[in-house]
């Protein structure tokens, strides 16, 4: 068995709502959190500002005939997961797709965006 302890990228096997879809590359995430903006006044620092974002996890998938990419289109309130190389569990829940899917039909690839208030990494 080969030893994959310094393994860091390469590999993700993504789920929504428990569906397997193809990941052809491009895996990208943010855990949700907050955006702090310096306040700056004419006499100095005020100090911050700070609201939340939104996390996200976008995926280049594979259109396979196992999938209607339509079907994407119309998510929301799902549960995306991600098993990444480095070990790492991204769990992003009751998020939505925030994209149109345009399908690039010579490698049958679409990219898919889901948006929402929960996205954590384990």
């Amino acid at each position: 068995m080969a030893d994959t302890s310094n393994r860091l990228a390469g590999t993700a096997y993504v789920t929504v709502d428990g569906l397997s879809i193809m990941v052809a590359g491009q895996f990208q995430y943010r855990p949700s959190g907050v955006e702090r903006t310096t306040l700056v006044g004419m006499d100095g620092i005020h100090g911050y500002s700070e609201k939340p974002t939104s996390g996200f996890i976008s995926i280049q998938v594979r259109d396979s005939g196992g999938t209607t990419v339509s079907d994407f289109n119309g998510m929301t309130n799902v549960t995306v997961s991600a098993e990444l190389a480095n070990g790492k569990t991204i769990l992003g829940t009751a998020m939505w797709s925030v994209n149109t899917q345009d399908v690039e039909s010579e490698n049958a690839t679409l990219t898919l965006r889901f948006e929402g208030g929960s996205v954590k990494e384990y």
